[in-house]
């Protein structure tokens, strides 16, 4: 759906507070980490977000390395860079599926739980093969199925009793609903990388309460305007159903969740 890929008004500051801590850190710094002999060069980054694969990407590569953090959505760019101040970073509005960069320009593309978005997967892949450097290498990740991601489960169970005939379902048709490793590595050979590898990565997420939970997926996620779309009075109602519901599974006060999923590295 169009509507899942945007995130504007008050979401960016909410997902930048609430679920970059949560669920979203932990797995910036496995990316950044799988670069780490990348000694200088320019690397690419795509569906950058609020910036937190760059923060990641910032700490852990030399300062000769620099990149460039693209995103859709111009009002994710614009939480990123009021966090984000470095002469290392260029901001740049771009769709992933049609680069504004000339053919191999870069030593690594990078895409943080951004390929779910894609609604032509294969044409945004080979976007990013053509604008890589012979030799370099596309990192991404997707989130395994909602199941296997506890507190993203949860929260779409309680919200759903609410609107029984018509649930709002965003997280689990988008951001957990593209978890087949095998058909993402036959949409990279179909766009033309040779080598393809995959890893299923386990964390445990971590938040001070059940209500900070709630308020990310709820408020910070376009499952805010999927539940103010049904009933346009019932986002808060929504939110203290969600965070009921946690409390219930994971005890009050500090929770934590299994979150898992599937990094992928493609070679040039």
């Amino acid at each position: 759906m169009e509507t899942d890929r945007i995130f504007q008004g008050p979401i960016p500051a909410l997902y930048d507070q609430h679920l970059g801590p949560m669920i979203f850190a932990p797995y910036a710094s496995d990316l950044a980490s799988r670069l780490t002999g990348l000694r200088r060069g320019r690397v690419l980054e795509t569906a950058a977000g609020t910036g937190i694969v760059t923060r990641a990407l910032l700490s852990t590569l030399p300062e000769e390395v620099s990149i460039d953090a693209t995103d859709i959505n111009q009002a994710m760019l614009d939480q990123a860079s009021r966090v984000i101040a470095s002469p290392r970073v260029t901001w740049r509005p771009a769709d992933a599926q049609s680069l504004p960069f000339p053919d191999g320009t870069f030593d690594a593309v990078v895409c943080q739980f951004g390929a779910m978005f894609f609604p032509d997967k294969v044409r945004a892949f080979a976007e990013a093969l053509r604008v890589l450097k012979p030799g370099g290498s596309f990192l991404f990740n997707v989130w395994d199925r909602i199941e296997a991601n506890e507190f993203a489960d949860v929260v779409v169970q309680a919200v759903a009793r609410l609107f029984p005939d018509n649930p709002p379902l965003f997280l689990a048709r988008t951001p957990h609903g593209h978890h087949d490793v095998a058909a993402l590595e036959a949409q990279l050979r179909a766009a033309g990388f040779g080598s393809v590898t995959s890893e299923t990565v386990t964390r445990r997420s971590a938040a001070p309460d059940a209500m900070f939970v709630a308020i990310g997926y709820c408020q910070g996620t376009p499952m805010r305007k999927e539940i103010e779309d049904r009933a346009a009075d019932r986002l808060s109602e929504a939110t203290e159903a969600a965070a009921a519901a946690l409390a219930a599974r994971f005890g009050p006060g500090p929770i934590s969740g299994q979150i898992r999923a599937h990094v992928i590295t493609a070679g040039r």
